[in-house]
């Protein structure tokens, strides 16, 4: 086992340093280029935008559009364990690969279809609670008290922790013996819950777990376009007799529509998407029970090294997210503030 002096850890950082440096210089050194083609050249009255614009543009292109293409290209073959040395592509094998993903099972036993239902269940009851309980508590925080600093401080807490380190503690907090939950119902007298072994509570664990996590997120966006509206609304609504209920109904939903569309496409997809809090607290188990598409998706590539499988898995998810948000903001007209 290699030792961490600190020699090694001195001659890393300083790989590390040399490293960012040279790309530092080669993207400092890009967009002078750039800017003088632009400029002196082209004669180009955008040439500073162009030239603050290009490292953006750069990322997306290698960080983005390059990965999503090669995971195309990669589910057009029959890229395993056994053929990553030479691979084949053709159209055939990827249709073959798509046709896998909804017909066989996508991990170990489970299919498409059982573990697409526990997605879209585990989805539609996270984003339920985080909206309904950010709303909620943002409504609270927007009124005037005492400690208000204080108290968005606090709830903003499970959100500034990293999920990897909360998952990983909440992991132990579920345990049958030791956990704070059955610590707590053995205290009231209940008998304790076999978290992980059973597939029903098993599932509860993670989605408890989700839900403490993401609730903070929409509390603060929530909270941001409550700030943005006009009490001059609520004025003129109290004067004319309207309810508490009827101003929220008709003047806070209304005026935050904007601010909600884009945060639950945002909350559907990253919890449609979350992995680590289903990988590190359950691993999937029991029996695959708690499994969604993406943990799937990711036991087929790297537990079972189907990686022309796990390509085409990828884009049938990418799929869904894509026509969920577009059906999501044709039905919500949650943009049409911005272009009216």
């Amino acid at each position: 086992m290699i030792s961490l002096t600190p020699e090694i850890m001195l001659n890393t950082v300083a790989q590390i340093g040399k490293f960012v440096l040279l790309i530092a210089f080669i993207i400092l050194g890009t967009e002078a280029i750039l800017y003088l083609v632009l400029n002196r050249w082209l004669h180009s009255p955008r040439a500073l935008a162009y030239m603050l614009l290009a490292p953006a543009f750069l990322g997306v292109l290698f960080l983005i559009l390059y990965p999503f293409a090669f995971d195309i290209y990669l589910a057009f073959t029959n890229m395993s364990m056994k053929t990553a040395q030479n691979p084949s592509f053709g159209l055939r094998y990827g249709i073959r690969n798509f046709v896998n993903v909804f017909t066989s099972t996508v991990a170990h036993e489970a299919s498409f279809w059982e573990v697409l239902l526990r997605t879209v269940l585990w989805t539609a009851i996270n984003v339920f609670f985080h909206v309904t309980g950010g709303m909620a508590l943002a409504l609270l925080l927007n009124r005037p008290m005492r400690l208000r600093g204080l108290y968005r401080t606090l709830l903003v807490f499970p959100w500034a922790i990293p999920t990897v380190i909360a998952a990983m503690a909440l992991r132990n907090e579920f345990d049958y013996r030791y956990g704070m939950f059955n610590l707590i119902l053995r205290n009231l007298g209940l008998s304790p819950l076999p978290w992980k072994q059973d597939p029903f509570w098993a599932f509860v664990s993670v989605v408890l777990s989700n839900i403490w996590l993401g609730i903070p997120f929409m509390m603060v966006i929530i909270l941001g376009g409550l700030q943005s509206i006009s009490q001059e609304f609520y004025e003129a609504a109290e004067i004319d007799g309207a309810s508490n209920w009827q101003r929220f109904r008709h003047i806070t939903l209304p005026l935050l529509r904007p601010v909600l569309t884009p945060a639950v496409i945002l909350g559907t997809v990253w919890t449609f998407n979350r992995l680590e809090v289903i990988w590190l607290i359950t691993g999937g188990g029991p029996q695959e029970k708690t499994d969604i598409l993406v943990s799937s998706m990711y036991k087929a590539a790297f537990q079972f090294y189907r990686y022309g499988f796990a390509a085409a898995f990828a884009l049938v998810i990418f799929a869904f997210l894509l026509i969920f948000a577009i059906v999501y903001i044709r039905v919500s007209g949650g943009l049409k503030g911005v272009y009216e």
